[in-house]
C-alpha cells in the first residue's frame, strides 16, 4: 500500500464518528433522492412509451351529427398543424345491461370503428377479436362494464333492445370509448337526435395544453358554432393516469434537497475541522515528503470512503421504501415489471459522490496552502482570547457558573457553532415539515371522506345479482319512510339524504358519479375550494379533476346525459373530493327530478341534538328501521388511505433519518469541542467542578445554538410545507382548500422551536458523558 493509501486508510479508522456522520448523511440522501428518482421514471415512463408505441390521439373530439355532417370533418384532417387523423367515427351514448344483472349498468360510450386502427389510437386488443359482424362488441378493460368473452350485453329503451355479444377486450392509451362496435351496427344503436361523431387528431407540436387547444381551433374554425360538445385532451389523460405516483415525486424532492444540502454541508464541516484540528498533523506529512496535493487528495479520500458505503447503503434503503410505492403505480399500470432502474441509481450515486468529492476538496486546500513550518509550530488549542467578551457577559448572569461558561462557548468557536447549527437547522426544517405533512394529510381525509354526520343509514345495495326460480326480488326501500322515521326520532338534529348515480359527458370516456341531495348537505363535510355551496335547483358543484377534464370553470354550464333526458346544470363552486378520480358532480335532488325520478337508492346523513348518546340513538332509530328495511350505524365512513399511510410512513422514516444526522452533526462538533478543551476540562475539575457540573457544562454549549437554529427551522419549515403540500396537489390535479394547506397553530410552533434544543441536546449527550469520565490526572496531562 502506497503512503498515501495507508495516511487515508489511518484517517478514517481515527476518526470515526466523523466517518459515521460523513455516510449516514451519505445514506440519507442517496436514499431519497433513489427513491424521487424512481418515481419520476414510473410516473411517466410506462404512459409515454404506450402513447408513442400506438400512436395515442392528442385530441379526441365529440361533435353533434345534426349540426355538423362527416364530409365536413373529413376536411378537418388537412387543417394547419395535424399531422395525422381518424375518424368520423359514429358514437353513442347508451346504458347496458348485460347476463346476471337484473337492472341496468352505467352509461357508456360506444364508438363504430372497423377495426382497431393504425396511425391514431391503434387499440390493444388484449382478449378475443375484433367484432366480424353485426352482433358483436369489444368491451374496453377500463370500462365499468366487467364484461367476458360470451357475455350477452343489452340496451333496452332502444327499437328492438338490441342484443350483442362479448367477443374481445381492448385498451385506448387515451380512453377513447368504453366500447367498439362495427360501423354497420352503430344505426341499431342511435336513437333518433342522439347520434354523434368522434374525430382522432394528432398534431405537430402537442407537448403542452396551449398547443393542444391551438389544435383544436385549427380543426374546429371551419365548422359551425355549437359542433362539438366534448373534447378529450391527452394531457388529460396522462395526468390522470400518473396521478398516484406523481403526488410522491415533490414530497421525495424536499427531503432529498434537505438531505443532499445537509450532506454537503456536514462533510464541508468534517474536512474543514479535521484540518483545523489536525494542522500539526499535515505539517508532519509535508514535512515528511507529501506534496500539497497529496495532502489534499488524502482528506478528499477520507470523505470519499465512507460516503461511498453510506451511498451503498443509501441505495439498498431507497431501493427497500421504493417496494409499497412501486406496488401502487403496478396497480396503477396493471403491470409487474415496475422496479428501481439501474441508471438511476447510477446517477445518484455519481452525482452525490461528486458533490462529496467536490465539497472535500474545497475545505481540504487550506491544508494544501499550509506552509510546512507554520502547521509544525501550530498546536490544537483555540486562541484564549476568542470570546472572552461573552464569557464575561455571560458570567454577570445569575447562573451557575457551569452553565455560564456553557453558554458563552459557541463564540470561542463560531465557525463551528455555526456548522452545528446549519445540520440543527436542517434537522428543525425536517420535523416542521413532517408534523405539517401529517396534519395536512389528516385534513385531506377529513375533507374526502365527508363525515361530518354522527349517524347514517346507507344506501341499500340493489340486487343485481342472479335470482333462484320461483324467489321474489327485494322490495326496494321508500326513502320517504325512511325520512320519515328519522324525522320523529327524539335527538334528530339535522338530516340529508344523498343518492348517486351514473351520467356522462359529451367528450368525456366512461361515466361520471351525479351525487344529488336531499335537504341542506352543507354541513356534511364538503369542503369548498372555491365557490359555494348548491343552493336551488339547477346548480351543481364540482372536483378540481371534472373542471379541468371538461374544461369548465365555476359560472359555465354542463349537460349531464346518460339519464331519462339530458340534465343541464350550473357550476356555482369548486369542491374538494378524490372518489371516483374526482370525476363528480354534486347537486340538488330536485335537479334530477324529471330525468331520474327513482331515486331510491338513498343514504341518509343524521347530526343529533347537543347532548344526545349516539350509540344510544342508533339503537332506538333501528327499531323503526328494521320493518322498512334500512340499517342505521352510529359515525361516519372509514376515512383511511393506503396512499395516506405509506406517505405517513415515508415522512416519518426519512426525518428521523435527518434528525439523526443531525444529531451526528452535533456530535462531531461537541467531540472536537471537548477534546480541545481536555486540559481546560480537568483544571475546572482539580478546581472542584462535579461530573454532573461537567455534563451541564458541555450540554448548555450547544444551547444557544439549539435555540438559534430551531427558531430559525420552525418558519423555514413552515415555507417548506406551504410549498410542498400545494404542489402534490398540483401534482394530482387538485387545489386544495385552506385547512389542507393552514394546519399550523401558534400553540404548536412553541413546541416545534425547541425541537431545534432537543437535537442539540442529542447530539452532545454522549461528549458531555466523556468529558464527566475523563480523570482528573489524565486531562490535565493532556496537551
Amino acid at each position: 500500500m502506497s503512503g498515501l493509501g495507508k495516511v487515508v486508510r489511518s484517517g478514517v479508522a481515527r476518526r470515526r464518528v466523523q466517518t459515521l456522520v460523513i455516510g449516514l448523511a451519505t445514506m440519507m440522501a442517496v436514499a431519497a433522492s433513489v427513491l424521487g428518482g424512481t418515481l419520476l421514471v414510473v410516473s411517466g415512463a410506462p404512459f409515454d412509451d404506450a402513447f408513442a408505441r400506438r400512436h395515442g390521439a392528442h385530441l379526441s373530439l365529440q361533435f353533434d351529427a345534426d349540426t355538423v355532417g362527416a364530409g365536413q370533418l373529413s376536411a378537418s384532417k388537412n387543417a394547419e398543424g395535424v399531422s395525422d387523423a381518424a375518424g368520423p367515427f359514429p358514437t353513442a351514448t347508451l346504458t347496458p345491461r348485460s347476463d346476471g344483472m337484473g337492472g341496468p349498468g352505467w352509461p357508456m360510450t360506444v364508438v363504430g370503428r372497423d377495426g382497431p386502427g393504425r396511425d391514431v389510437d391503434e387499440l390493444t386488443l388484449l382478449d378475443g377479436r375484433w367484432p366480424t359482424r353485426s352482433g358483436e362488441i369489444v368491451v374496453s378493460a377500463d370500462s365499468a362494464l366487467l364484461a367476458t368473452l360470451g357475455m350477452k350485453v343489452t340496451f333496452p329503451g332502444l327499437p328492438g333492445d338490441p342484443t350483442l355479444t362479448v367477443v374481445g377486450a381492448a385498451r385506448s392509451v387515451t380512453q377513447t370509448a368504453d366500447a367498439w362496435v362495427l360501423p354497420s351496427q352503430m344505426p341499431a344503436l342511435t336513437a333518433p337526435g342522439s347520434g354523434g361523431h368522434q374525430m382522432l387528431y394528432r398534431f405537430t407540436d402537442a407537448g403542452t395544453a396551449a398547443q393542444i387547444t391551438a389544435g383544436g381551433k385549427a380543426v374546429t374554425w371551419s365548422l359551425p358554432r355549437g359542433a362539438v360538445v366534448g373534447e378529450q385532451s391527452w394531457l388529460t389523460v396522462k395526468k390522470t393516469v400518473e396521478r398516484d405516483t406523481a403526488l410522491y415525486v415533490p414530497f421525495l424532492m424536499a427531503f432529498g434537497a434537505l438531505g443532499l444540502v445537509m450532506s454537503v454541508l456536514i462533510v464541508g464541516n468534517v474536512v474543514a475541522s479535521a484540518v483545523g484540528t489536525g494542522t500539526r498533523r499535515i505539517g508532519v506529512l509535508k514535512a515528511v515528503g507529501f506534496t500539497p496535493a497529496q495532502v489534499v487528495r488524502a482528506y478528499v479520500g477520507q470523505a470519499l470512503i465512507p460516503a461511498a458505503v453510506g451511498a451503498s447503503l443509501g441505495v439498498l434503503a431507497g431501493h427497500l421504501l421504493a417496494v409499497p410505492v412501486l406496488a401502487e403505480a403496478q396497480d396503477v399500470y396493471s403491470t409487474s415489471s415496475l422496479a428501481v432502474a439501474p441508471w438511476v441509481d447510477l446517477t445518484v450515486i455519481a452525482g452525490v459522490l461528486g458533490l462529496v468529492a467536490a465539497t472535500a476538496w474545497a475545505s481540504a486546500l487550506r491544508a494544501g496552502r499550509l506552509r510546512t513550518a507554520d502547521a509544525l509550530a501550530v498546536g490544537r488549542t483555540a486562541s484564549a482570547g476568542r470570546g472572552r467578551w461573552a464569557a464575561r457577559l455571560a458570567g454577570r448572569l445569575p447562573l451557575p457558573h457551569p452553565v455560564a461558561l456553557g453558554l458563552a462557548r459557541p463564540f470561542a468557536r463560531p465557525a463551528r457553532a455555526l456548522a452545528m447549527g446549519t445540520a440543527i437547522l436542517f434537522g428543525a426544517i425536517a420535523v416542521t415539515f413532517t408534523v405539517g405533512m401529517g396534519a395536512s394529510l389528516g385534513q385531506v381525509m377529513t375533507a374526502r371522506a365527508h363525515n361530518a354526520a354522527d349517524v347514517v343509514v346507507p344506501a341499500p345495495v340493489p340486487d343485481f345479482g342472479p335470482r333462484s326460480p320461483g324467489s321474489e326480488p327485494q322490495p326496494a326501500v321508500d326513502p320517504a319512510a325512511v325520512a320519515a322515521a328519522i324525522e320523529a326520532a327524539p335527538g334528530t338534529g339535522k338530516y340529508y339524504g344523498a343518492t348517486r348515480v351514473r351520467a356522462t359527458v359529451s367528450g368525456l370516456t366512461g361515466t361520471i358519479e351525479v351525487n344529488s341531495f336531499t335537504g341542506d348537505a352543507s354541513w356534511g363535510g364538503y369542503t369548498m375550494v372555491a365557490g359555494r355551496w348548491i343552493e336551488r335547483t339547477g346548480e351543481a358543484v364540482a372536483p378540481t379533476p371534472f373542471l379541468t377534464a371538461t374544461s369548465t370553470r365555476i359560472g359555465d354550464t354542463v349537460t349531464l346525459n346518460g339519464l331519462a333526458r339530458p340534465v343541464t346544470v350550473r357550476i356555482v363552486g369548486e369542491v374538494f373530493d378524490t372518489r371516483n378520480d374526482g370525476m363528480q358532480v354534486f347537486t340538488d335532488a330536485s335537479t334530477l327530478k324529471d330525468a331520474h325520478p327513482d331515486l331510491t337508492e338513498t343514504s341518509h346523513h343524521i347530526a343529533v341534538t347537543s347532548g344526545t348518546d349516539v350509540p344510544a340513538y342508533a339503537d332506538t332509530l333501528n327499531k323503526n328501521l328494521t320493518p322498512l328495511g334500512a340499517t342505521a350505524r352510529a359515525g361516519g365512513l372509514n376515512s383511511g388511505s393506503d396512499m395516506v399511510g405509506t406517505l405517513n410512513a415515508l415522512s416519518a422514516i426519512l426525518t428521523l433519518m435527518l434528525v439523526a444526522v443531525a444529531a451526528l452533526g452535533v456530535l462531531n462538533g461537541v467531540l472536537l469541542d471537548t477534546r480541545e478543551r481536555v486540559r481546560e476540562i480537568g483544571v475546572h475539575k482539580a478546581l472542584g467542578m462535579t461530573p454532573r457540573q461537567t455534563v451541564a457544562m458541555v450540554l448548555t454549549s450547544v444551547v444557544v445554538t439549539g435555540l438559534a437554529a430551531g427558531a430559525l427551522g420552525v418558519p423555514l419549515g413552515v415555507a417548506l410545507h406551504g410549498w410542498v403540500i400545494p404542489a402534490m396537489g398540483d401534482s394530482v390535479g387538485l387545489r386544495l382548500p385552506g385547512s389542507v394547506t393552514a394546519v399550523y397553530h401558534a400553540a404548536e410552533l412553541l413546541p416545534l422551536t425547541l425541537g431545534g434544543l432537543f437535537i442539540a441536546t442529542l447530539g452532545a449527550l454522549l461528549p458531555a458523558g466523556w468529558a464527566a469520565r475523563a480523570r482528573t490526572a489524565t486531562a490535565l496531562r493532556t496537551e
